[in-house]
């Protein structure tokens, strides 16, 4: 009974690929002999690896079985070997997707596709950003990293790191070379705000050394320290305070308008700010305003300028970047019309 139990431990250790390999040998070798032994009564070799399969298997459909002495101890050789060799088989097969399941949950996954966005730094506000980003793309992937050792949004595009996201070792798991975007929010666990802007400003660091082409957008919670996040190359800043803030003044001198701003700020509405390719045949903002509202658009700006809609006879820079409101149908209508 001991020396039973120690084989059964020494079984359980063996490496999984050798495992497979140990299992794949044993079935074709003994399709090869139960073949040789009654050429007859299997008549094709796939017969042989048929009955070897549903003999392994415990199924045993009856359509074939060995006749002679030496065709049955290989049978019987098959009941204690290969039943056991394919248990711990499906018993290591289902062990390692446990194992993949537990180290997708606590973060321990590295991220192996491209062009995702990566979240840094859990709250409410990042579940919206999760939340919003989802509804806006049904491809998109995004990687969470957080120092918690749970996955806290777990749904199949969303990938989770768990770790320190000022770590280069983190930001590699991440994917942070491949990505397309990263966004930085505020760390709520943190109380004081001069480091809760600091560990942004370190994290954006990382970042900056890692993957310098990657846009990266940064909430701040302090203004005064906008000018020192711009040493690192930060692409955009979000004052966390300063959007609510302005929000409620609107609402309190012009009643109603913040459910403009609402939806202009949610996916869930269907209007969207997006940016539009020039025309070549527009020479001027006029041409293109006239020309995207024929089309269900409306223009509002080039890059930061939203004062052209008042210069609609000025001429449109060879680097301009124009941005319109409007749904995703009217959008990918106009594109398909350009291509």
């Amino acid at each position: 009974m001991q020396l039973f139990l120690k084989l059964t431990v020494k079984l359980l250790r063996l490496n999984n690929y050798f495992v497979v390999l140990l299992t794949l040998l044993l079935v074709f070798v003994s399709s090869i002999l139960a073949f040789l032994l009654e050429p007859d009564t299997f008549g094709h070799w796939f017969n042989a690896f048929w009955w070897v399969m549903t003999t392994v298997a415990t199924v045993g459909y009856g359509d074939f079985f060995p006749k002679s002495i030496p065709g049955k101890i290989l049978a019987m050789l098959l009941y204690v070997f290969g039943i056991g060799l394919l248990s711990l088989l499906i018993g290591k097969i289902i062990d390692s997707i446990a194992e993949l399941q537990r180290r997708r949950e606590g973060g321990k996954l590295k991220y192996q596709g491209r062009d995702h966005i990566i979240v840094i730094n859990w709250s409410k506000k990042a579940q919206l950003a999760v939340e919003d980003l989802l509804d806006s793309d049904p491809g998109i992937a995004i990687i969470v990293i957080d120092n918690s050792d749970k996955h806290p949004f777990d749904q199949p595009r969303v990938h989770f790191v768990s770790g320190d996201p000022t770590s280069p070792e983190v930001l590699a798991i991440a994917g942070i070379q491949s990505a397309r975007s990263a966004i930085i929010f505020a760390d709520p666990r943190i109380e004081d705000t001069s480091l809760i802007d600091g560990k942004s400003l370190l994290i954006a660091s990382s970042i900056e050394q890692a993957a310098p082409a990657v846009h990266t957008t940064v909430e701040i919670v302090l203004e005064k320290h906008i000018l020192n996040f711009r040493h690192v190359q930060v692409n955009d800043f979000i004052l966390s305070h300063d959007a609510v803030s302005r929000l409620a003044v609107r609402s309190a001198l012009k009643e109603g308008n913040v459910d403009i701003f609402m939806q202009l700020l949610s996916r869930k509405y269907g209007e969207d700010v997006y940016e539009i390719p020039v025309d070549p045949g527009w020479a001027t903002y006029g041409d293109a305003f006239q020309a995207l509202l024929t089309k269900g658009a409306t223009l509002i700006a080039d890059r930061t300028d939203m004062g052209i809609n008042r210069r609609l006879g000025e001429s449109i820079p060879s680097n301009a970047r124009l941005f319109v409101i409007s749904n995703d149908e009217t959008i990918a209508k106009i594109r398909s019309e350009r291509k």
